[in-house]
């Protein structure tokens, strides 16, 4: 049973109230009283009632909408990872007051995941909705200011290369076909392991990248050449696998078998891509080939250059960031694509109007727009690690900007109204 809040308090929890009521910082008191909203608490209840039918009234007792919401403010308010927040409010009685845990048990770190996944970007851009509508109950927005700028928000990939994105593609092609023989036996087509010469042919390029001249050029060519032959007999080999999986050929156990194809099928055309552009790069001189991917596990990665002198080509998503008075960002959007910055500023006042009912007085942009507010997004970056998505995938990066954003409001929520006293 999924319910919003803890009802029932036992004798542990009067006694943590008592003994930490002096440690709270400042802010934290009213951040507290802000997540008490019965709004914020419906949405996430709803989320985490998706992953089982009636679960909101039937079944034992799961961890509340209450406990789930604020676990993950604390993590993004902290900077911490799930292994960190949980070993942190275990040990930490302020902490597990906030959480609204109390004396009860905290959950684990592959709990705290899986339920954070159930909460969707829509979930998330709700969430937030509410944080900026209880700043204006509040009276810590007004909407007489408005800022925007862009960041770029990294996605948790290695630097990419051809070379090396072939030898993750043919590492993963190889460990689902390994699973897959394991399975069905010798039943059709035999597996081959090419992964160690795959390793040998990247080696090679990566010592003849040392050499800049045409000579190592040359070896780089060779290189290439033999590990596109070799990443190719990899994919046909796959194709095979999931061919004799659709049917029927490889017996054995269904879940697994299917799951497999599933990889297979999903990952072949990603490294097959990777084919197509180290031909065009390496081996006929086109630098600009299109739909380029970087990573094989986050194949919406842009390349995106916004002519920072310390880090000229960054790899992510175009991020933008919209804040009021007091360092409320009241709207964060992930672009699918890169847009133009010039073409983000109507929108964005547009946007502010049907958040705060008004038209912002003064207006600050950066780049495209003409100043920004760096200073939000370089503590965005610093305090919340929005420098760098830990999540997967889209949804895992709009969450993981949505929650970071919601963290530092709630902290500039926090203290604003204690200046207020």
């Amino acid at each position: 049973m999924i319910a919003a809040r803890r009802l029932q308090r036992s004798f542990a929890d009067g006694f943590l109230t008592e003994e930490v009521a002096d440690l709270w910082e400042p802010w934290m008191r009213h951040a507290d009283e802000a997540l008490h909203d019965d709004q914020l608490l419906e949405i996430v209840q709803t989320e985490l009632s998706k992953r089982v039918k009636k679960s909101k009234t039937r079944g034992r007792r799961g961890t509340t909408a209450e406990v789930v919401l604020r676990m993950l403010l604390l993590k993004h308010m902290r900077g911490w990872s799930y292994e960190d927040v949980t070993r942190e409010v275990r040990a930490n009685l302020v902490y597990r007051e906030f959480t609204g845990i109390g004396g009860g048990k905290v959950p684990d770190d592959k709990t705290m995941g899986r339920l954070a996944r159930q909460l969707g970007p829509d979930a998330i851009a709700k969430l937030h909705q509410r944080v900026v509508a209880i700043a204006v109950e509040k009276k810590v927005v007004a909407g007489r200011r408005m800022r925007v700028d862009t960041t770029v928000v990294e996605t948790n990939i290695h630097y990419p290369t051809d070379s090396t994105l072939m030898g993750d593609g043919v590492r993963v092609l190889t460990r689902v076909m390994k699973k897959v023989a394991a399975v069905a036996g010798t039943a059709g087509t035999s597996f081959r392991d090419r992964s160690r010469s795959v390793k040998r042919r990247i080696l090679e390029i990566a010592y003849a990248a040392r050499d800049k001249s045409a000579k190592g050029q040359a070896k780089i060519k060779v290189a290439y050449s033999k590990l596109l032959d070799a990443t190719s007999r990899v994919v046909g080999q796959a194709k095979k696998f999931s061919a004799e999986i659709a049917g029927k050929v490889k017996k054995g156990q269904r879940v697994v078998l299917q799951k497999a194809k599933q990889q297979l099928d999903e990952m072949i055309p990603r490294v097959q891509q990777v084919m197509r552009q180290a031909r065009e790069r390496v081996l006929g001189g086109n630098t600009r080939a299109k739909n380029k991917i970087l990573s094989m596990f986050e194949p919406e990665t842009e390349v995106i250059r916004k002519g920072k002198a310390s880090k000229p080509t960054e790899f992510g998503k175009m991020v933008k960031i919209q804040e009021a008075e007091n360092q409320i960002v009241i709207h964060c959007e992930v672009f699918d694509q890169r847009p133009s910055d010039s073409d983000l500023l109507t929108p964005s006042i547009e946007k502010h109007q049907e958040l705060l009912g008004r038209v912002p007085d003064l207006v600050t942009a950066d780049a495209g727009f003409f100043t920004g507010c760096e200073g939000r997004i370089s503590i965005l970056k610093r305090r919340h690690r929005l420098n760098r998505s830990r999540y997967k995938g889209t949804p895992g990066m709009q969450r993981w900007v949505g929650l970071g954003v919601m963290a530092d409001n709630m902290i500039n929520i926090g203290v604003r109204l204690v200046s207020k006293l």
